[in-house]
């Protein structure tokens, strides 16, 4: 007699699980957290130069009896600005043509010493190169204001004060700009195409203009904006050596403005230090938006190692 065996019980087949979305490489991760974060930072970054543009459409009655945020029934941006431009005999012309000086002397001459002075360091051996390094990065982390005293008391001393000589000087040293081309000219020049043209007998001179002065037209780019912007918005420096309204620049003129509404008879002129302001920022915008691919490539050289 035959005995059939019975089949085990067959197991239930297990839930399919959902295969995970791989990420491909091409294509960016989206982040609601870093979205709203980055939605922060450019309301933050906004909305003073909006309000900025809207209230320099007002009078100085318009100011105070309007929204910040919004404009007011009479429109004055034109009038504002032609009334900056010829207030107190264009005393604004002056300050604007004084922080033109101060920058093309002061940010273009630093622009200049950094370029020479990375590419030294970059592509040159010699004793005491270690100690430079280290002066550079102690000096780019000391602030400005630290050494304004100092400075004063020294150009005092030389008799340079309340002369445009005490804002250029101080403006042509530029420690972070020194140390950003002495990286970039590290990355950015190959040292066999310098041993190239030196052995085709180009001398020295011939191969840093022909040869690594194109290559660091990116760096060279990026360290003008940032020496431009600190020397346009250098305020503290002027403050102590200049006395004299004639040699002030934009930042200083622009503060001695907005205090005469504190002087007993002094001229309430907050319309014209808005405008005045509004004004002052063009020109660097404009240079960022006409530089920003240059800007743009010197950020970002070094970053990728072959």
């Amino acid at each position: 007699m035959s005995t059939s065996v019975a089949a085990p019980p067959a197991k239930s087949a297990s839930p399919l699980r959902t295969p995970r979305k791989k990420h491909t490489p091409g294509k960016p991760k989206r982040s609601l957290l870093l979205t709203g974060l980055m939605a922060l930072m450019v309301l933050y970054t906004v909305a003073p130069l909006i309000w900025l543009v809207i209230n320099s459409t007002k009078t100085q009655a318009g100011l105070g009896s309007s929204n910040g945020l919004w404009f007011a029934h009479d429109f004055a941006l034109w009038d504002n600005i032609r009334t900056t431009f010829t207030y107190h005999d264009g005393i604004f012309v002056r300050w604007l043509l004084n922080t033109l000086l101060y920058v093309v002397l002061g940010a273009g001459g630093a622009t200049l010493l950094a370029v020479l002075g990375g590419y030294a360091l970059a592509k040159f051996d010699f004793p005491g190169k270690r100690g430079i390094f280290a002066v550079v990065i102690g000096a780019v982390a000391v602030p400005g204001t630290a050494l304004a005293v100092p400075t004063f008391l020294m150009f005092s001393k030389m008799g340079l004060t309340d002369t445009p000589w005490a804002v250029i000087i101080p403006s042509l040293v530029s420690p972070f700009g020194l140390y950003l081309m002495w990286v970039f000219a590290a990355e950015a020049i190959p040292t066999e195409l310098l041993e190239a043209a030196r052995m085709d007998g180009a001398n020295e001179v011939r191969t840093f203009f022909q040869v690594a002065l194109p290559l660091l037209a990116p760096g060279i780019v990026t360290v003008l904006l940032f020496t431009t912007v600190a020397t346009w918005n250098n305020y503290f420096l002027p403050l102590i050596m200049l006395k004299d309204p004639n040699w002030y620049p934009l930042t200083l003129g622009l503060s001695a403005w907005n205090s005469q509404a504190e002087t007993i008879g002094g001229d309430v002129i907050f319309n014209l230090v808005i405008t005045g302001s509004l004004i002052t920022i063009i020109p660097l915008i404009a240079a960022f938006l006409f530089l920003q691919k240059y800007w743009q490539s010197g950020l970002a050289a070094g970053s990728v190692k072959e």
